[in-house]
């Protein structure tokens, strides 16, 4: 099996409610044991971050959320469970006697992660009567938007465990990459130890603030690492010659005594005092719940911006966001006919997100063509031409549109699209769809447009198959006995 049918997290706090939210939003039914008496506050704004995060996202469709349950005890909630994630606070001795007695109460093969951070799984599964199932799932924060996770076995993890363990991952939109040999911290934590260290020496010698600091980071080197990571930006950096070239010239630099990294900072009261009085200013007011927000939104506008990478392949994270929604769109895009297709097709429900809208909170005008644009997808996988048929190198192209702008749609308003097909022969498909606000029905845009049937390989029209041809003429026939709708063959300008 390749896919998580149900999962368990034992712990709610940041990252166990961030595995929460990936979870469910990946479909997937989830049972949470935490005795914390506000875990259900805590875990439910986690879940509201991100959806709201994925609103912004993906324009894919997401299927059906998964249930979520809080059980009474840890037993119950691991009971059924193919995958139980572990997310308590990281002392050995709690984690090994969680682990301890989730392996008691877990199904034989249900796979065991620990979100530790740095500990090894050799040391967790000591006392486990099936250890060969436990190991580091590690990942990063926010779980539900960063897709990273470091999978590490201990000595008694076998092979077929962390094969399973990547192979799960990749159907909710994550990676999962092996870390050949455990050691502590791993390797993700281990470089932000050291970056960390240094940081701390900079600001304990009054070098910089953490706002100037932070700013380093974000506006320089930060940028390269999002899409690149280290080896390859430097590769770069090495020019024509490659990375033997800059490993000669920079190499040296090593044995300057640049750094501190090899000393430990004293934390004392009075540096805890320097950081936490420069990291309250510049934060400006802002409460966690709302740096974390901002923090989502910057994180989604880097997916994106990645995902159109490499010629429109994706780079990096935004080629994993691209592969997602394609899978997303594969699993969720085979709709069937609806059983009334004599009334226009309603084939997109959505609601405005925040990435939507302009300074006015309204919905930006590309939006209303991407809300449409959905809308002939959706018609286009109704009548068989699919993400299969596409790479299979057909499609229709969209070759001329008319929008017309009646009403406002603003931030967090349901709405949804309607189609009705206006002719089709064999090459030209001509649709118009009704935006519609979901709780009045009040029509606040339309949209018109001609589609050709083409050849993608060949760059030119040709007539759609059989099949294709079929579902699409039997809907126009339907729709041919609506009447033609208000504005239908309008043009710019002209007047009413």
């Amino acid at each position: 099996m390749t896919k998580i049918s149900k999962a368990a997290c034992i712990g709610g706090g940041v990252i166990g409610g961030g595995w929460i939210a990936r979870f469910l939003l990946a479909g997937i039914d989830v049972d949470v044991f935490d005795p914390h008496p506000e875990a259900g506050r805590i875990v439910g704004e986690v879940i509201a971050n991100a959806e709201r995060a994925y609103a912004m996202l993906t324009g894919a469709p997401l299927p059906p959320p998964g249930r979520l349950r809080f059980c009474a005890t840890l037993a119950e909630a691991v009971t059924d469970a193919d995958w139980i994630q572990e997310s308590v606070p990281e002392r050995l001795d709690l984690k090994r006697g969680v682990l301890t007695e989730i392996d008691a109460a877990a199904r034989p093969e249900a796979l065991i992660g620990s979100s530790t951070s740095g500990l090894l799984p050799t040391d967790l599964q000591r006392d486990m009567k099936h250890p060969e199932r436990l190991f580091v799932a590690h990942p990063y924060n926010p779980v539900y938007l960063l897709p990273l996770v470091e999978i590490v076995g201990g000595e008694k993890t076998s092979g077929a465990t962390i094969r399973a363990a990547i192979a799960r991952l990749a159907p909710i939109g994550m990676k999962g990459v092996h870390i050949a040999k455990e050691i502590e911290a791993f390797v993700g934590d281990r470089l932000l130890e050291a970056l960390w260290r240094e940081a701390l020496w900079l600001i304990h010698d009054d070098i910089c603030t953490v706002e100037t600091l932070d700013d380093v980071i974000r506006y320089s080197f930060g940028l390269r690492w999002a899409q690149m990571g280290l080896f390859q930006t430097y590769r770069i950096a090495g020019g024509e010659a490659g990375m033997r070239h800059f490993l000669a010239q920079f190499g040296p630099c090593l044995a300057w005594p640049w750094t501190k990294l090899t000393d430990v900072v004293d934390l004392d009261d009075a540096l805890i005092e320097k950081i936490g009085g420069q990291s309250d200013e510049q934060a400006g007011g802002l409460s966690i719940r709302e740096l974390e927000r901002i923090r989502d939104e910057n994180l989604v506008g880097i997916l994106q911006a990645l995902k159109g990478g490499d010629g429109g392949k994706g780079w990096g994270a935004g080629k994993l966001l691209k592969e997602f929604e394609q899978s997303l769109w594969a699993n969720g895009g085979g709709e069937t006919t609806p059983a009334d297709p004599s009334k226009p097709l309603r084939l997109v429900e959505t609601k405005v997100s925040p990435a939507w809208v302009d300074y006015n909170g309204h919905m930006t005008e590309h939006r209303y063509l991407q809300v449409f644009g959905d809308t002939s997808d959706a018609l286009l996988r109704l009548v068989g031409v699919d993400l299969a048929y596409v790479e299979a190198g057909h499609s229709y192209y969209t070759v001329e549109s008319h929008i017309r702008h009646l009403g406002e749609a603003k931030l967090g308003q349901a709405i949804h699209s309607a189609c009705q097909i206006l002719s089709a022969d064999e090459k030209r498909l001509h649709v118009f769809h009704t935006l519609h606000d979901t709780a009045t029905a009040e029509v606040i845009a339309t949209a018109e447009h001609m589609l050709l049937h083409v050849d993608s390989k060949a760059g030119k029209a040709v007539a759609a198959p059989a099949a294709v041809l079929g579902r699409v003429k039997a809907i126009a026939a339907a729709h041919a006995e609506l009447a033609l709708p208000e504005g239908a063959g309008r043009h710019v300008g002209q007047r009413r």
